[in-house]
């Protein structure tokens, strides 16, 4: 038999209808294969939050200045912020990664500094990072995961800041599936119409300078610091066989880019947390075949989506190895 039969068993032969538990089951299924084990664990999860500018604000493309990107990350650092919130609330270990914000941060113990540069280029004039500069982001982003996984954590989020990066994201939305800009492009932090369509109109003109087919050189010339950072860290949390919590939009443009530019294989780790009220988020999973678990018409990124789903994901594991069997409970099966 093998595991994932074993782990059927397992899951229908625990004291309830087949079935009955719904997505939980398939969670537990999915977490059990990840780990290779009939009694899967969450040991030490952590949360990666990756902050970075972008040179494309200077297009308008953010109703809020990019200072607002340093100035999060100090609510985060300060306790203010909703993942803050979250994170404590679940007992879900925080670190803010400065992956590329323009301005100077103070030391803290939740502060990562990594910074590779002072944000983004203005990609509607070249594009947003140098292969090189995109390498050595990739590259801190699974440096931080293996140090992750020499704590004892297997089980990780990921959430990002950056003034821009809903642009970002939109752009390798669009690179990446072939949908259309208007599908992919949202009111990011709370644009009305008329600066919803100048967004688009930005990020028409910035796709029409640029032919690209490699899928890292997409990730290169549209994506931020924090987002190549964040998909060098997912790509080495699939190579040390954590759980990938998977966020709203920009985390899972992030994990396309991924998809794209190094392991299709990548997609059996990750529990995709919730469908964002972004636009082009919908597309985007079904575009991965993804299901979300939760639909709370939320739209924060940060890894909120990924926080506040962890509670149903602890409830799948603790079913599958705590519930009782009907040989255990003594309780009749259908014949």
């Amino acid at each position: 038999m093998s595991l994932t039969e074993e782990l059927n068993h397992k899951i229908d032969y625990k004291t309830k209808p087949q079935g009955s538990l719904g997505k939980l089951e398939d969670i537990a299924r999915q977490i059990g294969v990840i780990q290779h084990s009939l009694t899967p664990e969450l040991k030490n999860p952590c949360m990666l939050v990756f902050a970075a500018d972008h040179g494309l604000t200077e297009e308008g493309i953010s109703p809020f200045p990019k200072e607002v990107t340093q100035q999060m990350v100090l609510n985060f650092l300060n306790g203010g912020a909703a993942i803050n919130v979250f994170c404590q609330q679940h007992n879900i270990a925080l670190k803010v990664v400065d992956a590329g914000v323009d301005g100077d941060l103070p030391g803290h113990q939740n502060l990562i500094g990594a910074k590779i540069e002072r944000g983004t280029r203005n990609m509607l004039h070249e594009p947003a990072m140098t292969k090189e500069t995109c390498r050595k982001a990739m590259e801190k982003g699974k440096e931080l995961v293996r140090q992750e996984a020499h704590n004892d954590c297997n089980v990780i989020g990921f959430g990002e800041m950056g003034i821009g990066n809903t642009s970002s994201a939109a752009l390798l939305m669009h690179a990446f599936t072939g949908y259309r800009l208007e599908d992919c492009t949202g009111r990011g932090t709370g644009h009305d119409a008329s600066g919803v369509d100048k967004k688009i109109a930005v990020l028409k003109n910035v796709a029409q300078k640029y032919s690209v087919t490699d899928p890292f050189e997409k990730l290169a010339t549209f994506g931020g610091l924090e987002i190549a950072m964040m998909c060098g860290a997912m790509l080495e949390a699939y190579e040390q066989g954590m759980v990938l919590l998977i966020d709203g939009f920009i985390a899972t443009a992030t994990l396309l880019a991924a998809f794209h530019i190094n392991n299709k294989s990548i997609l059996t780790h990750c529990v995709f947390c919730h469908l964002s009220n972004e636009k082009g988020h919908a597309l985007m999973l079904d575009y991965l075949k993804a299901e979300p678990l939760l639909h709370l018409n939320m739209r924060l990124g940060e890894g909120t989506g990924a926080a506040v789903a962890f509670p149903i994901i602890q409830s799948a594991v603790a079913f599958l190895n705590d519930m009782a069997s009907f040989d255990e409970a003594g309780v009749s099966n259908k014949s």
